[in-house]
């Protein structure tokens, strides 16, 4: 019930914002158009990366391209995660080596594995061999966990503490290293082989003075999934829990990734 409210919450708003992209759209064709590339470029700037997809797509192979290469580099993989997997074939296709090498590092790897899934084997084969070493290693293990499965659909972005930590150093470890995280607002604490033992949330570091203990104030009763199972059964957990986040362990309990609320109402709809 949780999740169907935030869907059809965002469905209204996305109907809201149909309109308004209306109107900035008129606008960004016509700066295509006239050639007015710098004025375009700082209009794409300003817009949600959904909606930057959204543009894209309207455009033919030639343009879908030229926009593309417009945009800032933090911001070209957020948009290429959005776009359909026949513009993201197309645009692997024309870009070179160097580009391609920096999407595949910018991007989350649910979303890496989510296209490789669906390329021809040709392109995956590029792909793959333009990532660096750790990130085919971890495409390569996700993409080995059974179809549907709870593993299928989590994501390795997630902020991992240390239950000796203290508020201080939880905060330094999170500004950090969580800038490229999913999320931070849910922080999962690990023994020193990754076998979850509790988690703690921004609001509990908040409420805490700076050298209190993560152990003391981390909750050890941690509902999680395991990689194997079925994703329809980490639906009913989060309908059921009112969850944000979901930690995927493995049999030995050990954390290998995180399911968000937004992969969830993928997996819903």
């Amino acid at each position: 019930y949780f999740c169907f409210q935030i869907i059809k919450k965002i469905e209204y708003l996305e109907e809201e914002a149909m309109l308004e992209n209306e109107m900035k759209w008129e606008e960004l064709f016509d700066f295509l158009e006239q050639k007015q590339y710098r004025q375009l470029k700082a209009a794409l700037i300003e817009l949600n990366e959904a909606d930057i997809a959204d543009f894209l797509a309207e455009l033919d192979e030639e343009k879908k391209l030229l926009v593309f290469r417009m945009l800032p580099k933090d911001q070209a993989a957020d948009v290429f995660a959005f776009l359909e997997v026949e513009d993201q074939q197309h645009i692997i296709n024309g870009i070179n080596d160097n580009e391609l090498k920096q999407i595949i590092e910018d991007l989350y790897v649910d979303d890496a594995v989510d296209m490789l899934e669906e390329l021809p084997a040709s392109i995956v084969k590029r792909v793959l061999q333009n990532s660096s070493p750790d990130t085919r290693k971890l495409i390569n293990q996700f993409l080995n966990y059974p179809e549907n499965s709870a593993g299928s659909v989590m994501t390795a972005e997630y902020v991992g503490l240390k239950k000796q930590m203290t508020v201080e150093e939880a905060f330094a470890y999170i500004r950090k290293y969580g800038v490229d995280k999913e999320t931070i607002y849910t922080c999962y604490v690990m023994d020193e082989k990754r076998r979850l033992e509790g988690v703690v949330t921004v609001k509990d570091l908040l409420m805490n003075p700076y050298d209190t203990v993560l152990g003391d104030i981390m909750d050890v009763h941690v509902i999680k999934a395991y990689t194997t199972e079925d994703r329809e059964e980490v639906v009913d957990t989060f309908n059921e829990y009112s969850l944000l986040s979901l930690p995927v362990v493995d049999k030995e309990n050990r954390l290998v990734g995180i399911i968000t609320v937004d992969d969830v109402m993928d997996v819903m709809e």
